[in-house]
């Protein structure tokens, strides 16, 4: 048995899979804070309760949090001192230079994590090829540790000039540190991220910093109370680009953690993508908090390592801190149930992007929460369900959110609590639609040409009219939809990348060294799944390059060869580099020289299958209908709608739109003209007419 845990901005969802008859288990409970691992505990002794699963006789954990990017949006990371090359130290506040928006008089740049008092500098010196010019200044050392000491310095990051060329200087700091200030957390760039562009590097190892003791704690935490309750089992960390890190691994390498939970949906859209033969999706996940969009394209997402974390103004490239670290590329908007609506200065009704969380959460959760929210706007019309809140364990108020509907929204826009409530709806549906369609435009792809699948809390409620938006044909809200980024956490990889920056033109490269380095990266790799118990034969690599023309400042990612390189292979590499140069740029530069600049090696674990044959929550009636309700719609006003219950519903079963189809941890609203099939799994599959 294994058990996916994802925390959330509103709940923290668990799916349980049990492969002695392929059947999963779903439990949802809300986020607590300040302490996640309170909320954690509650829902593993309900599915303890509930299913008679004692967590002592499951053989493995599969955890994301959304810890360490709540701690750089919000600042509340340790405190961090910074050391690099004398003379550098204003790197992290010079950055590139850049305005990200040349026509704000007003803008805010983002403030570095370390303070300017808290940057340090080192005499050294090495050089682009790695070669040693100023060696390093033992004697500074001393005083770089009083310093950290006097300050009561938590973390440090260290992060050398050209460090990635050679490691020495780093690692003899590194070693220096760990034996003077051994209470101290450290993080080093040569580990964190040894590649080119001095900003990127330096910003992400602060960031590592930054979050590496509230992030150790945590797990550590998390950990010591798994082996009190008994489980003795493997705990996996969910990492942004879809994979499995050990516990071991994400407490070295936190920021590697940043988009854990939206990449366990990714991965799910992945999984049921395969079994639905939909090579090209669009996956759309709306929580309590936020919405994220992200492709899926013949069967794989995009995993990119141009990422920024808290952005000022988020659809503002350059207004974040840049990681540069292996993530999956999804667009994110604050649109989820707990976003706070309101009428702004000029008497406009917007949505977001501030949320009510769990705590007080909306209205309608009757805990001191008194703004109309997205979840207060589909109670009012009708789509959720008062009495049937997470399975009915939790009664919403219809009174409360006519209330806050009324008073915040209605009387101040002169319209009716419903019209208040559907323009709420709207909003949020055009807001998460108008983000998908950029996110992909932006790869020069249509969304007309994508299917949709939809999940999490509030995803379902709302998928059809963001599918309708984009004028998608197909629709799927898969079985436990409202938990499926914890069910993404279970069908995951594990994984290691090893990264190299050496830049060499393609037509003058020594293979040997090549072929050296990169035998190295996979054997670092191996090392690291034989620590998850999975041995060198079941191992898959994927050895990819990061390739530009000569004389440009960018480059774009093509797999290597399989085997040894050599001379032979320059062809090939040049085909591919073309053709991937062409497919985005939609042409190429002959007689242009190129470049090998960064060299990454994946060394991943066997993707789990699951094949479940059937997926239950509780006992299910006979008969999927469950009688009507007043439902409203934009086009029909409130009408009588079917209502059904999800786990009744049989494959092969057919009806037409709209319907309303309740499942413990979701709703699933059907809009008009429109009909509906539940496939062989349970699937629902939804065609827009």
């Amino acid at each position: 048995m294994k058990l996916g845990i994802d925390i959330g901005g509103t709940f923290t969802d668990f799916v349980l899979f049990n492969n002695e008859n392929n059947q999963l288990y779903f439990a949802k409970t809300l986020t607590t804070y300040p302490d996640p691992t309170v909320g954690i505990f509650n829902g593993i002794k309900e599915i303890e309760e509930k299913f008679n699963f004692p967590v002592k006789n499951m053989d493995g954990i599969v955890h994301g949090t959304t810890l360490v990017t709540n701690a750089v949006i919000e600042r509340k990371g340790a405190k961090t001192a910074f050391i690099t090359t004398k003379g550098f130290e204003d790197v992290l506040e010079i950055g590139r230079e850049m305005r990200y928006d040349i026509y704000d008089i007003f803008l805010t740049m983002p403030k570095p994590l370390v303070p300017r008092n808290l940057r340090m500098g080192v005499a050294e010196r090495v050089d682009i090829h790695g070669n040693v010019v100023t060696p390093m200044d033992e004697s500074s050392m001393e005083n770089l540790a009083a310093t950290l000491k006097e300050n009561g310095i938590e973390a440090v990051g260290v992060c050398l000039l050209n460090s990635f060329a050679n490691t020495s200087h780093e690692k003899r700091l590194g070693e220096y540190l760990s034996k003077h200030v051994p209470e101290m957390y450290y993080s080093l760039s040569s580990e964190i991220m040894p590649e080119i562009r001095e900003y990127e590097r330096s910003s992400a190892t602060a960031m590592n910093a930054y979050v590496q003791p509230i992030t150790d704690k945590y797990l550590k935490d998390f950990e010591t109370q798994l082996r009190k309750s008994g489980f003795d089992g493997n705990v996996n960390i969910m990492i942004s680009s879809g994979r499995l890190t050990t516990i071991d691994g994400a407490r070295k390498s936190p920021i590697h953690l940043l988009e854990s939970g939206p990449a366990g949906g990714a991965m799910a859209g992945v999984f049921f993508g395969k079994h639905l033969c939909e090579e090209n999706l669009l996956c759309f996940d709306m929580g309590g908090t936020t919405a994220k969009a992200c492709v899926i394209y013949e069967g794989e997402p995009e995993i990119t390592n141009h990422f920024e974390a808290g952005r000022i103004k988020r659809f503002k490239k350059g207004s974040g801190l840049p990681v540069r670290i292996p993530v999956i590329d999804l667009i994110e908007i604050g649109a989820g149930g707990g976003s706070i609506a309101r009428v702004n200065n000029i008497g406009l009704l917007t949505v977001g992007p501030d949320s009510a969380s769990s705590t007080p959460g909306p209205a309608c959760y009757n805990l001191g929460g008194e703004d109309p929210t997205v979840t207060d706007a589909d109670l009012v019309l009708g789509y959720l369900n008062a009495d049937y809140f997470l399975g009915g364990e939790m009664q919403l108020s219809v009174d409360a959110a006519r209330k806050a509907i009324e008073n915040k929204l209605a009387k101040p826009l002169g319209i009716s609590v419903e019209e208040a409530a559907m323009g709420v709806h709207k909003i949020v549906n055009e807001n998460m639609a108008n983000a998908a369609r950029v996110h992909v435009l932006e790869k020069g792809m249509d969304p007309r040409h994508f299917n949709m699948i939809g999940f999490g809390g509030a995803g379902p409620v709302h998928s059809f009219g963001v599918a309708k938006l984009l004028n998608t044909k197909r629709l799927i809200i898969p079985v436990g939809a409202g938990v499926t980024s914890a069910l993404g956490f279970l069908v995951s990889p594990v994984a290691s990348e090893k990264i190299h920056s050496h830049i060499l033109e393609l037509n003058s490269i020594d293979w040997k060294e090549v072929n050296d380095f990169l035998a190295d990266m996979t054997n670092d790799g191996y090392a690291f799944l034989e620590q998850s118990g999975i041995a060198k034969k079941d191992a898959i690599v994927n050895r990819i390059v990061e390739m530009r023309y000569s004389g440009q400042g960018h480059e774009i990612t093509i797999e290597l060869p399989e085997g040894q390189l050599n001379e032979s292979s320059i062809t090939e590499i040049e085909k591919r580099f073309i053709k991937e140069y062409e497919f985005r740029y939609n042409r190429s530069i002959e007689g242009m020289a190129m470049e090998m600049v960064t060299w990454r090696v994946v060394v991943q674990g066997p993707t789990p299958e699951m094949k479940v044959k059937q997926f239950s929550t509780g006992i299910a009636a006979e008969n999927a209908y469950k009688g009507t309700r007043k439902v409203y719609f934009e086009e029909t006003g409130y009408l009588d709608c079917p209502v059904y219950d999800r786990y009744a519903l049989k494959p092969h079963e057919k009806f037409d739109g709209p319907a309303i189809i309740e499942e413990t941890e979701s709703t699933t609203v059907v809009g008009v003209n429109s009909s509906v099939q539940v496939d062989n799994d349970k699937n629902i599959i939804i065609d827009l007419h």
